[in-house]
């Protein structure tokens, strides 16, 4: 009877594992149940992708008003540098510097942490459109959890099986299918029912009402995948690709 701890062990964690994860399914059903309609399309690309998005979709925007020119080696050039229209475009411009250049991968990061952009994830929250950090850290925790509970118990449950004498492990696997098939239905229900982005379900549905046919509001919703190829390449340049062309024809050994 050595396997008979080993299952129960494996029906306490998965219990756990499942109990949290409902917990938080519910604590995000029940945000933004009273959110008023309407998004902009930054609002839109935070819901849909976070403050990346965020960045991407204002050089974008910039790129397309001819304020700056984003190159398809991963260099973003300012042309007009008091066109920015709103706060994140000139978040953008602040970001790339006073020499008027920098590559596309430093810039980002710079204008997801800007001020505006917090501001504008702090509005999104308030109105419960969007996921605060705890709950958004507390979701991915209980995902994790499960995926740990289910690969815990098929251990377990292979010990168990080597435990016993071979005519006996037919009734040992059964014991160990209970907790396992609860494990991996709720791994499964978490996984469809994952939060899309950063959104609330509020969130999610004002996303789903948005136009499809728009371009700013496709890249806002799907990142920069639907771009013509030579903007998607300014967008993944990696920093290191990026510094090499800039300085191709000079001494780049010691680039970093």
């Amino acid at each position: 009877m050595l396997w008979v701890p080993l299952l129960l062990l494996a029906v306490l964690v998965t219990g756990i594992a499942c109990a949290r994860a409902c917990r938080d399914a519910v604590t995000v059903d029940l945000l933004g149940r009273e959110a008023a309609p309407g998004l902009t399309v930054l609002e839109a690309a935070y819901l849909a992708g976070g403050p990346l998005r965020v960045a991407d979709l204002a050089l974008v925007s910039l790129h397309r008003a001819r304020l700056v020119l984003l190159a398809h080696t991963g260099w973003v050039t300012v042309v007009d540098p008091d066109g920015g229209r709103d706060e994140v475009e000139r978040a953008v411009l602040l970001a790339i510097g006073p020499e008027g250049q920098a590559p596309v991968a430093v810039v980002r990061p710079r204008v997801a942490g800007a001020e505006c952009v917090r501001a504008l994830a702090e509005g999104l929250v308030a109105r419960g459109l969007a996921l605060p950090e705890p709950v958004r850290r507390a979701t991915a925790a209980g995902g994790r959890g499960l995926r740990a509970a289910f690969l815990l118990t098929l251990g377990l449950g292979a010990v168990a099986a080597l435990l016993v004498p071979v005519e006996q492990r037919g009734p040992v696997l059964a014991w160990f299918a209970l907790p396992l098939v609860a494990g991996g239905l709720c791994l499964l229900v978490a996984r469809a029912d994952a939060p899309a982005g950063w959104a609330s379900p509020a969130g999610r549905r004002l996303l789903a009402e948005l136009s499809r046919r728009d371009p700013m509001t496709a890249l806002a919703r799907r990142g920069t995948g639907v771009l013509e190829p030579g903007l998607r390449a300014a967008f993944r340049a990696p920093v290191r690709t990026s510094l090499r062309a800039a300085f191709r024809g000079h001494d780049t050994r010691h680039l970093p």
